[in-house]
């Protein structure tokens, strides 16, 4: 009895799959690489362009570089208005970031994996910045003429929502379709 004991405590964990594996690899990879252009835009506009203390730099009739401080999240939702108000918005991101890492960790698919690598490394841009900064530095500004199509946004909300849209297509185009006959 004691060697069945003995046995189970050493049996080895399952193999993950060698897809698994790459997906992990491949995911985190681009997380980083985001996180990095991310934070390394912003490092760019804010001190080598001085963009806050300019405001504004046209680079194309249609697009130009613009300084907003964002202390909420998208579209102005959930705006930290105070200390507590900001990292609870960072715990809620964080929290949010896990949840996509733990799903990244888990994927199979090698698109949905490059997806939720795209989120979380946008994720992570914005949650860094709300920590040292208080705030989101936006600064992209897409515009035709006085139309205004998106706020100002950062690479890292590019990438976000680049994520969230491809994830979003793929599970639409792949989606069981049954008709009404089906479902009884």
């Amino acid at each position: 009895m004691a060697e069945a004991v003995e046995g189970e405590a050493t049996a080895s964990p399952p193999a993950v799959p060698d897809r698994v594996r790459r997906n992990r690899v491949l995911g985190l990879s681009v997380a980083l690489a985001v996180f990095a252009v991310d934070q390394a835009s912003k490092w760019i506009v804010t001190y080598i362009l001085q963009l806050e203390a300019r405001q504004k730099i046209e680079l194309l009739p249609i697009f130009e570089l613009r300084w907003v401080p964002n202390p909420g999240v998208s579209m102005g939702f959930l705006t930290a208005g105070s200390h507590l108000g900001r990292w609870a918005l960072v715990a809620m991101t964080a929290a949010i970031a896990i949840f996509v890492a733990t799903w990244l960790w888990r994927e199979r698919r090698r698109d949905d994996a490059l997806a939720l690598a795209l989120v979380l490394g946008g994720a992570m841009g914005n949650i860094l910045d709300r920590v040292r900064l208080g705030h989101v530095v936006d600064f992209a500004h897409l515009h035709f003429g006085d139309i205004s199509p998106f706020l100002v946004f950062n690479v890292g909300d590019a990438a976000i929502t680049i994520g969230v849209l491809l994830l979003l297509v793929r599970a639409l185009l792949t989606r069981d379709r049954k008709t009404p006959l089906e479902d009884k």
